[in-house]
Order: structure tokens, then C-alpha cells, then sequence
């Protein structure tokens, strides 16, 4: 062993704590306990230094048993092995023992040699197991950290090609975000109201980035109709759809695997112009058949588009946005997303109105709800 280590006997009887001082002693430190509240005193305030405990079962105060379950309510036994030292044991107390985590129990009278070999290899088990879990912790610490720096560098990339198609449209850039931010508002209270969908944390972080690329298609409109400043004609607006289909083939070409975020890029790419009612394009999907990633993308695109001013017209106020959302003029959406505009709008109004506030970080809005 590279250092001395530290050891508890706890018994009663001085007879047997000098026996076993005297069989470890040359390789441990040792700590003595006449009882069972001595004891735990020792432990609550060493268990740090503390490499392994030898515990009477039937001791003054508190007993054998009541100090290990002290123990695993503190959870020291996670670092200290106990080996009990009984003269008085039951099937019944070994059993107890060892369901509160004993690692031996050792009878009396005991032979030297023995106990200090079944001591020396329930040590070097422990200090295995506690290096494996201490390594394990490490590699995870390190996996996060690699897993968080490639998610901040996918964010950057899918902010960055969707920036294209914002500065293309002759837009700020502040759409993606706004978009973003409302769709997390969005995903957050369908979480909260309606747990059927089962939509876990991880999952609404790869939806929220997903939604940057809703619009990735209109790279492939032409500029004639993309910022065309009046209405469009029959035939420009049906082009116009097609920046849904061409999302996804644009999507297709970069693919490199099936994932989660692939599939949630891909459905909000192709599906967020659909509408509840199957009157949607490019597939006129209905009802739940339209993902609700989409369903989300969809509703935060219209009631962003309608209160931003764009090529084609001015702002909406408010009020007007979410009446003409309800009253279907700008697509038709389940009762369940009506239902969490409802609860979102105002947070959504306010939080809005702060991007154009240079200092504002949208982090802790976006948790909503509250």
C-alpha cells in the first residue's frame, strides 16, 4: 500500500479491540469505539479518513446494526467496508447485516492471518471499485463536455445557414431567434399541460434548433417572387410552397445519418405550412398526423410573421395577430395549440418587444411556463 490508511474497531469489549489493534496496527492507523453512539460520533466526523470499520453486532447504545444504518442514510458505506465481528449472530442478524451492506461477518473467536487476509482483499475491492467509479466520472465529465461543445457548434452552423435565407429576404436575422425562443415557450407548456406528447428536456433542446431551419427552402425561390413587395399571382405563390419540398431535398443532400434531430429538421421543413383541418400543402396532412414539432414551428411562424413587418406589408398589433389566429384567416391549428397560444401570447408579446433591446438574453424567458 503507497500510505498508511485509517481503520475503526468498534467493541465493547478492550479485549477484542487490541486484538485486532494488534493484528493491524503495523498497516493501518486505528481508531477505537466502545459503543455504538461513539461510533457513529467517529464516523460522522472521519468518515473521510476512514478506510474500513469493524463493527461489533451487539454493543452498548446503539447496536451493530443501528450504526449501519446510520451509515447508509449518510451513505458512508459507499467508501468504508464493514466487516462485522460477532460471537452472537442469528441467521437472521447476518442477514440484516448484509442487506444494510456488509461486506463479511467474521465469528469469534477469530484466527489472525484470516481476518487479515479477508480484510486486505474486501479493501483492495473497495479501492477498485471506488478508482473504476472515480475514472467513470471523469470520461462522463469529459463526454458532456465534448457532447455540449458539438451541440454549440451544430447551433452555430444551423444558425448560420439559416441567416442565409433571412438576409436573402432582406430581413434582420431576428425572425430565426424570435422563432427559436417562441418555439421553446411553446414546447415548454405543451410539456407542462399536455404530458401525452411525452416531450422531454433533451428532445425540446433538438426541436428549438431544429425550427432555425423552417425556411431553409426559400433558398431555391427565385428573388422575382421571394421579395416581391405585393401580391403574389397564382402560379408565383404556388413556386412559393415549394420551399417546402426543396427544404427537404436541400436537407437529404446534407444528411449523414438518421436521427432525432434529422427527422425534427425535416418534418418542420416540410410540414409546418400544414393545417389541422387537411387543407395545408405540400401534403395535406390533418389532425395529429402533422408532427407536433410542426404544429409548434407552425403557429410561432404565423403569429411572427403577422406582428413583424416584412416586404410584402406592415405589422399587425397584437390583439389583431392572435384574433385572426383563432379566427383560422392564417391557418387552422389543434385546440391544444390554440390552447397553449393562449397561455404563451403575453410572454410571447413581452419578450418580443425586448429584442430590440441590445442587453436582453432570452435564457430565462424562454423556461416559461412559469
Amino acid at each position: 500500500m503507497d500510505e498508511k490508511k485509517t481503520i475503526l474497531i468498534a467493541d465493547d469489549a478492550e479485549l477484542n479491540r487490541e486484538l485486532l489493534k494488534q493484528i493491524f496496527d503495523k498497516q493501518f492507523y486505528v481508531l477505537e469505539a466502545q459503543d455504538g453512539e461513539q461510533t457513529i460520533k467517529i464516523l460522522d466526523e472521519k468518515h473521510d479518513e476512514i478506510s474500513m470499520l469493524f463493527l461489533d453486532l451487539i454493543m452498548p447504545k446503539k447496536t451493530g446494526l443501528d450504526v449501519l444504518k446510520h451509515m447508509n442514510e449518510k451513505e458512508y458505506m459507499r467508501t468504508i467496508p464493514v466487516i462485522m465481528i460477532t460471537g452472537e449472530a442469528t441467521v437472521e442478524t447476518d442477514m440484516q447485516a448484509y442487506e444494510y451492506g456488509a461486506s463479511d461477518i467474521i465469528y469469534k473467536p477469530f484466527t489472525a492471518k484470516i481476518i487479515l487476509r479477508r480484510a486486505m482483499n474486501i479493501l483492495e475491492l473497495y479501492e477498485n471499485r471506488i478508482n473504476i467509479e472515480k475514472k467513470l466520472e471523469k470520461r462522463t465529465k469529459q463526454l458532456i463536455a465534448s457532447k455540449e461543445k458539438l451541440a454549440k457548434s451544430n447551433e452555430f452552423l444551423v444558425n448560420a445557414l439559416s441567416s442565409v435565407v433571412e438576409f436573402r429576404s432582406l430581413e434582420s436575422g431576428e425572425h430565426i431567434k424570435r422563432v427559436k425562443f417562441f418555439t421553446r415557450i411553446f414546447l415548454n407548456y405543451l410539456k407542462a399541460y399536455y404530458p401525452e406528447y411525452e416531450l422531454t428536456k433533451d428532445q425540446i433542446d433538438l426541436m428549438v434548433n431544429a425550427s432555425a431551419l423552417h425556411d431553409i427552402g426559400k433558398i431555391a425561390i427565385p428573388d422575382s417572387i421571394l421579395l416581391k413587395p405585393g401580391k403574389l399571382t397564382k402560379e408565383e405563390f404556388d413556386e412559393m410552397k415549394k420551399h417546402t419540398v426543396y427544404g427537404c431535398e436541400i436537407l437529404e443532400k446534407f444528411k449523414q445519418e438518421d436521427s432525432d434531430f434529422y427527422r425534427y429538421c425535416y418534418d418542420i421543413c416540410r410540414h409546418h405550412h400544414e393545417r389541422y383541418d387537411g387543407n395545408g400543402y405540400p401534403d395535406g396532412l390533418s389532425g395529429e398526423d402533422i408532427p407536433i414539432w410542426a404544429q409548434v414551428v407552425s403557429i410561432v411562424d404565423v403569429y411572427d410573421a403577422l406582428v413583424s413587418k416584412r416586404v410584402y406589408k406592415t405589422p399587425y398589433a397584437t390583439d389583431v395577430a392572435v384574433r385572426m389566429i383563432h379566427d383560422g384567416e392564417c391557418g387552422v391549428f389543434s385546440p391544444k395549440i390554440l390552447d397553449c397560444f393562449d397561455r404563451a401570447k403575453d410572454i410571447m408579446f413581452e419578450s418580443s418587444e425586448k429584442f430590440n433591446d441590445t442587453d436582453y438574453t432570452v435564457e430565462n424567458d424562454a423556461d416559461a411556463p412559469m
